[in-house]
Parts: C-alpha cells; sequence; structure tokens
C-alpha cells in the first residue's frame, strides 16, 4: 500500500487538495481531525489536557481549541507539553487507520499533515505532496480567516518551514492558484505516477515532480 503524505503551510489549499484525493477514491487521514476527536467529549487526551490547561475546558468537559491555541502558542514549554500529550495519540490514531485500509486492500491511502516535513513526518510516507500557492494569495486567503492578524500570520509562518524549502523536498507539488480543476489536473498525474511505480517510488524516483 502506497502512502502519500499530503501538506502545505497556512492558507496555500492543503485542505481542499486533500478534499480532491479523497474525491479521487482516495483515502485521508486528517491529523487535525484526529486532534479534534482527541480533544472532544469522552476523547483520550480530554483529561490529561484538561488537567494542564483548565482554561481551556469547555462545560461540557471538551477542550475549546481556540482558547488551547491562545495559551502555548507563544509558550514554548506548554506547547511541548500539549505535544507530549497528543503526538503518540495522533500515531497511535494514524496507525490503526493504516491498518485497516491495509487489510481492506487499498492500494494507496493520504495522510494529511500541516507539519509533516517539521515534525519528520515525511519519513512515515512513500512520496510527498505539498500544496503551494503564490505569497500574495497566501496572506489574502489567510487574513479572511476569522480572527487572523498580520501580527499573528507572520507569527505561524515563523513556525513553519518556508514554501520553497517544502518545493524543494516533495515528490509532488499541487498549484492552487489556478482554481480546482488545474489542480485536480495535477493531482490526477501524481496519482497516475504512483499507480506505475507503487511503494517503489520514493526509491527509484526520488526527483519526478509534476510541477
Amino acid at each position: 500500500m502506497l502512502i502519500l503524505g499530503l501538506t502545505g503551510s497556512i492558507a496555500m489549499g492543503k485542505s481542499t487538495m486533500a478534499m480532491q484525493f479523497h474525491q479521487e477514491g482516495i483515502p485521508v487521514h486528517d491529523a487535525d481531525q484526529a486532534v479534534h476527536d482527541l480533544m472532544a467529549v469522552g476523547g483520550a487526551a480530554t483529561a490529561e489536557v484538561a488537567s494542564l490547561f483548565p482554561e481551556a475546558q469547555n462545560p461540557d468537559g471538551s477542550i475549546d481549541r481556540p482558547t488551547l491555541g491562545r495559551l502555548v502558542f507563544n509558550n514554548g514549554e506548554a506547547r511541548q507539553q500539549l505535544e507530549g500529550i497528543l503526538h503518540p495519540l495522533v500515531r497511535q490514531n494514524r496507525d490503526d487507520w493504516l491498518k485497516s485500509h491495509e487489510d481492506d486492500g487499498a492500494w494507496c491511502v493520504a495522510l494529511d499533515v500541516p507539519l509533516l516535513f517539521e515534525t519528520g513526518g515525511e519519513k512515515d510516507c512513500d512520496a510527498t505532496v505539498v500544496a503551494t500557492t503564490s505569497p500574495y494569495q497566501q496572506r489574502i486567503r489567510a487574513l479572511s480567516r476569522p480572527g487572523m492578524t498580520p501580527d499573528r500570520l507572520d507569527a505561524i509562518l515563523e513556525l513553519q518551514m518556508p514554501d520553497k524549502m517544502k518545493r524543494d523536498q516533495a515528490d509532488f507539488v499541487i498549484p492552487t492558484s489556478y482554481g480546482r480543476l488545474v489542480s485536480l489536473f495535477y493531482i490526477r498525474q501524481c496519482l497516475e505516477q504512483c499507480r506505475l511505480f507503487g511503494t517503489s517510488f520514493k526509491r527509484e524516483q526520488p526527483s519526478m515532480k509534476t510541477h
């Protein structure tokens, strides 16, 4: 089973790209959704996170992620504590998901991971796919999000690997500036090459790009 790693910096179009992979019949594991589920009512991480960050606990017992984000955003020690709780649980969730799809005979699956390269997650993938757009378009998209400010965006970008470095490391680059049909063209090219080379792709075709 071929494992693709889908990633991209903030507002680059990664979520839309992941949705298009799913529409092409590729199961997609969403790391962000896994974190959301872990901190929902009764989630595996809810009690431990609440004990460390009681201000972020909702009346129903779940964790308010925006509040939690504000608590850890500029606090490296708090962020490391949170990651120490969440990362092992997300990995276990991912591994169980992969095993399930492998047992079902899937030929290819995708892992949607925002900080794939930053966390070394590409080592768990046979090939990597990066969504990209221009810096101008990125800022326009990001600043249209509720609660986003120029200063907050700049701080987020400081924590992420520059887009050029991601593109240089990726096996496939999917442009998202020109509409979904153009992105879909590149996604289908990616999947065609993956069908040809299978799990040997990364070893035998390290420099192939779609863009």
